[in-house]
């Protein structure tokens, strides 16, 4: 899109507003007028929000969702650190956000995993590109031992072959593997699945391979 009469700066701010998900570049051009414009005040406020997150923010050591610590290489989220949680089960999710939606619900008490994303060789992704390998290493290295994996991703087409992935590797660590009963809308992102259908996918789940 072309924006004659615009300041070169606002042009770039907009393209870069309108690569964030589900922001395309006419919604781009109103975030943009509103923040240099309308509230500059909230313009201040988000950069400076922004720049302290990005400071403050890392990847949990262990699950790899979202920490905030001093000390990036030992960075360790609320949910890791909670020692009343169940250490011996697992959930695995795609995303962080995920892992909100999972609390939400209010059924489980165990443990999380971020793969941060999903397996996906149409789109050049590898299982070497995600955080397989390290949720493999946990499991081995595990103590007290994790007896149950959960795998809680999407019933997407790419959701469905990361957990039949994941599922074939973790049968060679005798790990027992258990799916989202299939409550779930076919080809739903569990980001947007409502409490009461994951609560109920979880409570139902079943081992992988079994109906």
């Amino acid at each position: 899109m072309n924006y004659p009469g615009f300041p070169q700066s606002l042009r770039k701010l907009v393209n870069e507003l309108s690569k964030l998900p589900s922001i395309g570049e006419r919604s781009a051009l109103r975030l943009a007028y509103h923040l240099i414009v309308k509230d500059k005040d909230l313009a201040l406020r988000m950069t400076e929000s922004i720049a302290e997150a990005l400071a403050a923010v890392a990847l949990c050591k262990e699950c790899f969702s979202l920490a905030e610590t001093n000390n990036r290489n030992e960075a360790r989220c609320e949910i890791c650190l909670d020692t009343s949680r169940n250490p011996t089960m697992v959930c695995v999710v795609e995303k962080p956000v995920d892992v909100l939606s999972i609390e939400r619900s209010g059924q489980y008490r165990g443990l999380y995993h971020v793969l941060h994303g999903l397996w996906s060789p149409v789109r050049g992704i590898t299982p070497e590109m995600l955080k397989f390998n390290e949720l493999l290493t946990r499991i081995k290295n595990s103590n007290p031992r994790i007896s149950e994996v959960i795998l809680a991703t999407g019933t997407t087409v790419e959701g469905d072959a990361t957990a039949l992935y994941l599922g074939q590797a973790l049968a060679e660590l005798q790990v027992q593997t258990t799916r989202l009963a299939q409550g779930l809308p076919k080809g739903g992102d569990l980001e947007y699945v409502d409490d009461v259908t994951l609560s109920y996918a979880l409570s139902g789940r079943q081992e992988l391979g079994k109906s």
